[in-house]
């Protein structure tokens, strides 16, 4: 089995994206923005997940963290998150999708190699070791790039679920490290 994807090193900073399945665009909601956040606010405080960027987007999460445990914090983060979304896109009366999203969920799930009753995340995290200054670097700006590159702001700043906020000297939605 390859270790290209894997997290091995708990001393490392790695980054990371998870995706919805079928890059379904789930994230248009505060709702379910909150939800990530939160949860994600809990990962830093019960967990020990530093996070040193991060952008949430409608179908997808990038971080730029390390944890001791990583692979078990994003399990879990992934876990939870899955169940309170969707119970949040059951019971937004404003989510027009609703019936869509549910089959979507379900048949994601009924396909996977478990036969979950249902499965809102894709498979994996991807990590990435970012083993110098230029990788890391890169990695920033992709990641507090990706909603102006989406059409969505016009200065990564704007983008209320994200880094970038902290990294222009405010305070953004989440506590973060900075990369030295």
């Amino acid at each position: 089995m390859s270790d290209k994807y894997k997290a091995n090193d708990p001393n490392e900073i790695y980054f990371i994206t998870t995706a919805v399945v079928q890059w379904a665009d789930v994230f248009t909601h505060r709702e379910y923005c909150e939800i990530i956040c939160n949860s994600l606010a809990y990962c830093q405080q019960e967990k020990k997940l530093t996070i040193y960027a991060w952008c949430l987007m409608t179908n997808h999460l990038h971080l730029i963290c390390s944890s001791p445990t990583l692979a078990s914090t994003i399990r879990d983060f992934k876990k939870f998150t899955a169940k309170e979304v969707y119970k949040a896109v059951q019971q937004n009366p404003q989510e027009s999708r609703k019936a869509w999203l549910s089959w979507l969920i379900r048949s994601a799930g009924e396909l996977s190699s478990k036969h979950e009753e249902y499965k809102f995340w894709q498979v994996g995290y991807h990590p990435i070791l970012l083993h110098n200054n230029h990788l890391m670097e890169q990695k920033l700006d992709y990641l507090h790039l990706n909603p102006v590159s989406a059409g969505f702001v016009e200065e990564p700043e704007h983008w209320s679920y994200s880094s970038a906020k902290d990294y222009a000297g405010h305070q953004g939605r989440l506590p973060i490290t900075f990369i030295q």
